[in-house]
């Protein structure tokens, strides 16, 4: 590939024409706003969610949007949504696994096996799945492409979510890692998103009782921009792993937080609870 294959046209510089994408999670928050992002950009995008608002994301697209309520943690499910990006669009170059559940605060000692397994199903397993799924797609066909994975700034450090959300998190990024390593050859990148607290349908009980209290400008407070994210902000940095401007960007973990993890910031620390 010849230098001028990278020439800058901010014109087409993150066009995703003429391909295909699958979204999980695409009811709402990141998922959504990836969506519309994606599709804004010229893809064909198909829509996983458990919830039925996945349809509300797809009819805000439009023709180009195929939605499928779905479990991403249920191989069935994943194995379905990837065979139906194929029946439609006849290929697929972008799977972004986005799916996710929080599993709640308690503490170490307070959880359960079972709250652990549910969250690690959907958080980590689901993930895996796609990757599963999709890379072989993708591999098989020989054209390359992008997996994108949403971590958490809960899985750089502790101190940002539960212990099996943060789990799971950890290993989705040690996921990404050796999916980008397993796909050696096939020109297939996996790379893996921390969000940090964004505004998402998964947060909207913390920034509803923000707001509620009046409390607003408590949100993000850790971090040096002050502020929560807006899911948009993190679709901008999916779609730059999805575009061909990633092209050298593989098996990263990009923390996408504000500037949360680049210290130690304080929290309120009591034994055997979650920090707040």
């Amino acid at each position: 590939m010849t230098t001028s294959a990278f020439q800058f046209n901010a014109t087409t510089a993150f066009s995703l024409q003429g391909q295909t994408a699958i979204i999980t999670g695409a009811g709402s928050g990141i998922g959504r706003a990836s969506a519309i992002r994606f599709a804004a950009e010229g893809a064909k995008v198909v829509l996983g969610d458990m919830a039925a608002s996945v349809h509300d994301t797809a009819a805000m697209i439009g023709d180009a949007a195929t939605a499928v309520q779905m479990d991403a943690g249920d191989e069935a499910d994943v194995a379905a949504i990837v065979a139906k990006a194929i029946e439609l669009h006849g290929h697929l170059d972008i799977a972004f696994a986005n799916a996710g559940i929080s599993g709640g605060m308690e503490g170490i000692f307070d959880n359960t096996v079972e709250n652990f397994t549910s969250v690690l199903r959907v958080n980590l397993i689901g993930p895996w799945l796609m990757v599963k799924h999709a890379g072989k797609v993708m591999a098989d066909a020989g054209n390359g492409g992008s997996i994108i994975l949403t971590a958490s700034v809960a899985g750089i450090r502790s101190g940002a979510g539960g212990p099996p959300y943060s789990a799971s998190k950890a290993g989705v990024i040690n996921l990404a890692q050796v999916s980008a390593q397993q796909l050696s050859g096939t020109n297939v990148r996996c790379n893996a998103i921390c969000p940090g607290l964004t505004e998402t349908g998964m947060t909207k009980p913390t920034f509803d009782y923000a707001k509620e209290k009046g409390v607003t400008d408590k949100i993000g407070r850790l971090n040096p921009l002050r502020r929560g994210a807006q899911p948009e902000e993190l679709a901008n940095v999916a779609l730059f792993l999805a575009s061909d401007q990633a092209s050298y960007v593989n098996g990263q973990a990009i923390a996408v937080d504000g500037g949360l993890s680049s210290s130690h910031p304080v929290t309120r620390q009591l034994t055997g609870q979650t920090a707040v």
